[in-house]
């Protein structure tokens, strides 16, 4: 096997081990051990990829933002289909359903780790969330340009509170998840004013 290939599949096993780990148990249970047995791997597999476990989770997480901004170009498209209101709360809930509620809480608790994102990406705001911010940002200004959100929407406002209030939804990891009627009620509340009446495809 080509040895690119074969980091390449180690890297994604260590990660897909990584985020089971988080989903299921929280980022105080990440540990390189734990990520290895999750993988079932010998624990230098890690270490043979990545200079440190702080880099390893640092690549982690650059990886999921990649896919928040694959996210974004997805929920771009929608501009000017269906309703504002249920374009958001689909991105949100997939947003928010994901690994990315126990990121947040991972950047969070280890100082170390913030320090090593903002090398490679110095924007301010907390990492992740502020690529998911962006994501709505776009949206919401294509939304605007097109007619479906007022012309004096403050977007810059709006995107972070949908972000803020759709966390605090989702932030408690053992309880149930919010149900889509929950986001959607959110989604509208934050709107309010801003949205078009009626909310039309």
């Amino acid at each position: 096997m080509p040895t690119g290939v074969a980091i390449r599949d180690a890297r994604e096993q260590l990660f897909d081990a990584a985020e089971r780990i988080l989903l299921r148990d929280g980022p105080s249970a990440l540990t390189s051990r734990a990520v290895t047995t999750e993988a079932g791997c010998a624990k230098g597999v890690l270490h043979r990829h990545f200079t440190d476990f702080d880099a390893f989770l640092a690549e982690l997480i650059l990886d999921r933002i990649a896919a928040v901004e694959r996210q974004s170009a997805t929920l771009h498209e929608t501009a000017g289909t269906g309703t504002v209101t249920t374009n958001l709360t689909t991105a949100l809930t997939t947003l928010f359903s994901s690994v990315a509620v126990s990121i947040v809480a991972l950047i969070t608790f280890r100082d170390d780790l913030r320090t090593r994102l903002r090398e490679t990406r110095p924007t301010p705001g907390i990492p992740l969330l502020t690529e998911a911010t962006a994501m709505l940002t776009t949206y919401l200004t294509a939304e605007r340009d097109l007619g479906r959100i007022t012309p004096d929407a403050d977007i810059t406002t709006l995107a972070p509170t949908l972000i803020g209030a759709a966390h605090l939804l989702f932030a408690d990891r053992s309880g149930t998840p919010p149900e889509a009627t929950a986001v959607q009620r959110t989604v509208t509340t934050v709107l309010a004013g801003a949205a078009r009446i009626p909310d039309r495809p």
